[in-house]
């Protein structure tokens, strides 16, 4: 009987995982999901010897992983704490020197804040037949708990819903059934901060923010990718009507409905409300606010940080501003050159994680963008086609990955786990790729079939058991009642007295 290969690497890792973590004193939630799949060396050796089959595997994967850890450990690293260089982590420097050769704290600080964006696909409710297609299947009080991921330490404290005025049939899903827990709202994140103990690791209090974005379709671009408008049409402040941003993310940013109780404010409405909330909770304390998103919910993270920034919503009783940083995956151009630079003079630092492969980073302004040459960018600011991306770019390769097999399919490129793999395997230019915190490569085929076909990892595996049906005492399989979503309007809905 054949065993399943991504057992054998999880713990051919293992040495590497412990050694990481006894020099940067980094508690194991701070690791990402690597301690899934994890297995004792004589239960592996045990599965091994059942047959002859799986032999020339641990030969030829085994042994040459052991010499590229070894390798990659040939320097001994420096005893970092966490605490002591958060700020650079959260790019006070740009991430200067941490990207090449690739900071081992800066890797867990990604997979960490990558997974909070990988959260908000797992607890969506994608499935049309059900009448809460489009909400959260988890309630906030259970949310990392439902997903297995309490060891990040965070709690959520608002879920974020959104609506929009254009059409984004792509994006936004609905159910079939004719009652449906919302006309017009659709789930898009949440709103988190870390607890007690994770912020004494951390060295500050964190306030996270993470937004949806799109899975694998990607004609979800065709929908957005209208012009560019002044951010000051959507009322957001701001000092220069030269900033302009991209219309179909300004829309699903400020867009409300009077009539849904779920979007009565808008996404921007909520997420300020509970950011001022939470500063003022927490006030007198070290703060930091990071927001992460994939795909769309990366341009939604960086609009978010801007606004952040330009209303002053982290400014403390003291003056003093909570800084703020972006960790985008695979995200498109957000707004024009101006744009890039306002978000510069604001101190908003952001790093975006791109595979060159995926086509969605190029995206909108393929042809004139940031990189063509100032003399042309200077004459092309009065056209409302010109984008630019902002923040620094850690660029990836999946083709350096032993892991992945051929694929022409994009959506395989784009999908996050891919990235989050990548991002647990690159130590920079040129080096080999080895994974160094154990993260289990089965996550890479949770909605995608990217895994090479001899790990034995059926593809899109995920789902939720039962489709979230369950049986009731006739012996009829019904889907349950949600009180959480009328508790959610009750508790974490902002009230009129912030913004009438």
């Amino acid at each position: 009987m054949a065993v399943p290969i991504l057992k054998m690497v999880l713990l051919l890792n293992g040495h590497e995982h412990n050694t990481f973590l006894h020099r940067h004193h980094v508690p194991s939630l701070f690791v990402g999901q690597s301690r899934r799949g994890s297995m004792k060396i004589n239960q592996i050796n045990n599965s091994a010897s059942a047959g002859n089959e799986s032999q020339p595997l641990l030969s030829e994967i085994g042994t040459e992983r052991v010499k590229e850890l070894q390798e990659i450990k040939t320097a001994e690293e420096p005893e970092i704490k966490l605490a002591d260089t958060w700020r650079k982590l959260h790019g006070e420097d740009d991430w200067v020197g941490m990207l090449d050769p690739f900071h081992p704290l800066l890797r867990s600080e990604l997979t960490r804040y990558g997974e909070m964006a990988q959260a908000c696909y797992d607890a969506f409710d994608f499935d049309p037949f059900s009448i809460y297609c489009g909400s959260c299947k988890f309630s906030p009080g259970k949310f990392f708990q439902s997903l297995g991921l309490t060891q990040h330490g965070y709690e959520v404290t608002c879920y974020l819903h959104a609506t929009c005025n254009i059409n984004f049939p792509s994006f936004f899903k609905r159910s079939l059934r004719s009652e449906k827990w919302s006309q017009a709202a659709n789930w898009i994140g949440f709103v988190a901060v870390s607890n007690d103990e994770t912020s004494a690791h951390l060295g500050r209090r964190d306030i996270t923010i993470a937004w949806r974005g799109t899975v694998t379709r990607l004609e979800w671009l065709a929908d957005f990718m209208y012009f560019l408008r002044p951010i000051k049409v959507r009322m957001i402040p701001c000092p220069d009507p030269r900033v302009e941003v991209e219309t179909g993310f300004l829309h699903l940013y400020t867009d409300r409905n009077r009539n849904c109780p779920f979007s009565k404010y808008s996404a921007r409405e909520q997420v300020l409300t509970e950011v001022k909330r939470l500063m003022q909770q927490h006030k007198g304390e070290k703060l930091s606010i990071t927001i992460t998103g994939h795909s769309l919910g990366s341009a939604l993270a960086i609009l978010n940080a801007y606004d952040i920034a330009e209303t002053g919503v982290e400014i403390m009783d003291d003056g003093q501003a909570a800084p703020i940083c972006v960790f985008s995956f695979s995200g498109p151009r957000v707004g024009n050159i101006r744009f890039k630079e306002r978000i510069d003079k604001l101190g908003v630092k952001v790093l975006r994680v791109r595979n060159v492969h995926d086509q969605v980073p190029l995206a909108p302004g393929i042809f004139f963008n940031e990189r063509v040459p100032s003399t042309l960018q200077k004459l092309a600011e009065r056209f409302s086609w010109w984008y630019s991306h902002v923040g620094v770019e850690l660029a990836l390769n999946h083709k350096d990955s032993p892991f992945l097999k051929e694929t022409n399919d994009l959506a395989c490129f784009h999908n996050l786990e891919a990235h989050l793999h990548l991002i647990d395997g690159y130590h920079g230019k040129g080096r080999k790729f080895v994974l160094a915190n154990g993260r289990d490569i089965a996550l890479v085929n949770k909605a995608t079939d990217f895994l090479k076909d001899h790990y034995l990892v059926p593809p899109n595996w995920w789902q939720r058991e039962n489709k979230g049906l369950v049986q009731n005492h006739k012996g009829h399989w019904i889907q349950l009642e949600r009180q959480d979503l009328e508790d959610h309007l009750k508790k974490y809905a902002p009230t009129s007295r912030h913004w009438e």
